[in-house]
């Protein structure tokens, strides 16, 4: 249970909001698993190197995650004016989104469930400077 008025617990949850600059996908028709294998080849990573692995990497999602990494940057250049040769990426993860789920005819008039898997993918970025 909250402690106190909700004014009270709103009020304390949003003086300690994260301020470092972020961006999320949501829906993305990319399974959390294989999402996973590319965020963890750029997670820690400065951001100009992060992008030169995306751009090299052969799987579906370093696309997605390409572009997502993209508006992360622009989010921290243009919003909190922080310089992009200072960003790294602090966070990066996946989780689960809704099932899609599809029948597959199969011999003898039975059917089988295919589960199409989407994921939501956030990426946070941080300077490197030590506050």
């Amino acid at each position: 249970m909250a402690k106190g008025h909700r004014t009270q617990v709103k009020r304390q949850r949003n003086s300690e909001k994260d301020t470092r600059p972020s961006a999320k996908l949501t829906y993305a028709r990319i399974p959390v698993q294989k999402a996973c294998y590319v965020l963890d080849a750029i997670r820690g990573k400065d951001v100009e190197s992060a992008l030169a692995i995306l751009e090299y990497s052969p799987r579906y999602a370093s696309a997605v995650i390409d572009k997502l990494l993209k508006s992360a940057i622009a989010n921290a250049v243009n919003n909190n004016g922080m310089n992009r040769g200072d960003l790294y990426i602090d966070e990066c993860y996946a989780s689960n989104g809704p099932i899609m789920k599809r029948i597959q005819p199969r011999a003898q008039g039975r059917a089988y469930r295919i589960q199409k898997r989407m994921s939501n993918i956030t990426i946070i970025l941080n300077d490197n400077k030590e506050e």
